[in-house]
């Protein structure tokens, strides 16, 4: 048996990547991390935890490993600082983890980390930001190219000409340059009368804050603002916005658009309450539940290929050996704001 397990391991090795020459299914098995099998201890990262989006994953990582018969160290949080990440994985890989969950914050920096653990054969699964290099097993994350067209489509229904802003995230992140981009795109081809105006954020609260107030103060005529992380942006963006006397209830004609991304309870509560008039729910209860999933498969020595999932998504290959799980993200309006499928009204 130990002779089967080396010669597999050696025929993974010369496959390289996840989708080399060899190629890969759910059912061939490879080499497993650290010796084999599901069981031992797994690492967990978060990049900050000043989000209520970060907050609500963070309690739902013990909840879905516990679930899934995984045993799960306490998460670490990077703090925002992609130098303490890689510090922490180093961390946790010296603890003898079996695998690693991990949330990159800088696309690029993350692959010292992925070098990392893949030195010592601990298969890495990421969510919410995708590598741009590495060795990982699967990336579990949803559209966020989707993210910035619906929310520029909705926008777009409410706004036919004049200033709009989107509040970008990190542009170090993959996830703030797809958000970016799409919206951006998304309103010069579609909606050809709209004015896009941008504030580089970095996720960071005051960042939001600081530039929507300069940037109010010079367009007080602005009709929209795209916030790209509704659990940073919308209390500053609500907060300036009524620094200026342009804070209105959605159905009047003063009212400033506001559309955003997380699905958080406080943009649910938003929307009830006439503040916001949409929101890109962003799953993180199923980050935490498929990061876990894909991780103890990975664990257990399974690759995997592109295509449909059991669990109503698509996997994707959005770089050279590099598979996304990209999981749904329905917008929310007034319409199906109760909606007891979304994780923000299961709290």
């Amino acid at each position: 048996m130990r002779t089967k397990v080396i010669r597999l391991a050696a025929a993974v090795a010369a496959c390289g990547l996840v989708l080399g020459a060899c190629g890969s299914t759910k059912d061939k098995p490879a080499a497993s991390a650290g010796g084999g099998g599901t069981s031992g201890k797994i690492g967990a990262t978060l990049p900050l935890l000043t989000s209520p989006f970060w907050q609500a994953y963070n309690n739902y990582v013990p909840q879905m490993a516990k679930q899934q018969g995984l045993d799960v160290l306490p998460t670490v949080n990077a703090d925002s600082d992609p130098a303490k990440l890689i510090t922490d994985i180093g961390t946790l890989l010296n603890q003898g983890v079996k695998g690693l969950m991990v949330t990159p914050l800088d696309s690029a920096a993350i692959v010292a980390g992925l070098k990392q653990a893949e030195n010592k054969n601990v298969p890495v699964v990421a969510v919410d930001v995708a590598p741009e290099g590495g060795k990982v097993a699967m990336v579990v994350r949803a559209d966020n190219k989707a993210y910035g067209t619906k929310a520029c489509d909705e926008i777009g229904k409410r706004v036919k000409s004049g200033k709009v802003v989107q509040v970008m995230g990190d542009l170090a992140s993959v996830n703030g340059r797809d958000r970016s981009a799409a919206f951006r795109d998304c309103m010069k081809q579609k909606y050809p009368g709209v004015q896009v105006l941008e504030i580089a954020a970095e996720w960071k609260a005051d960042k939001a804050s600081s530039g929507l107030d300069s940037l109010l103060t010079a367009n007080p005529d602005i009709k929209g603002v795209y916030m790209q992380a509704g659990g940073v942006y919308l209390a500053p963006t609500e907060q300036a916005l009524k620094r200026k006397n342009l804070f209105f209830p959605v159905g009047d004609p003063r009212h400033v658009v506001l559309v955003s991304n997380d699905g958080i309870p406080q943009e649910l509560t938003a929307i009830r309450n006439g503040e916001l008039d949409a929101t890109v729910s962003q799953p993180a209860d199923s980050y935490a539940k498929y990061g876990l999933y894909w991780l103890k498969k990975a664990m257990a020595g399974e690759t995997f290929k592109t295509g449909p999932t059991d669990h109503g998504s698509t996997i994707v290959e959005v770089s050279p050996g590099i598979l996304e799980d990209q999981l749904p993200a329905p917008v929310v309006t007034k319409d199906n704001v109760d909606d007891k499928a979304l994780w923000g009204n299961n709290l």
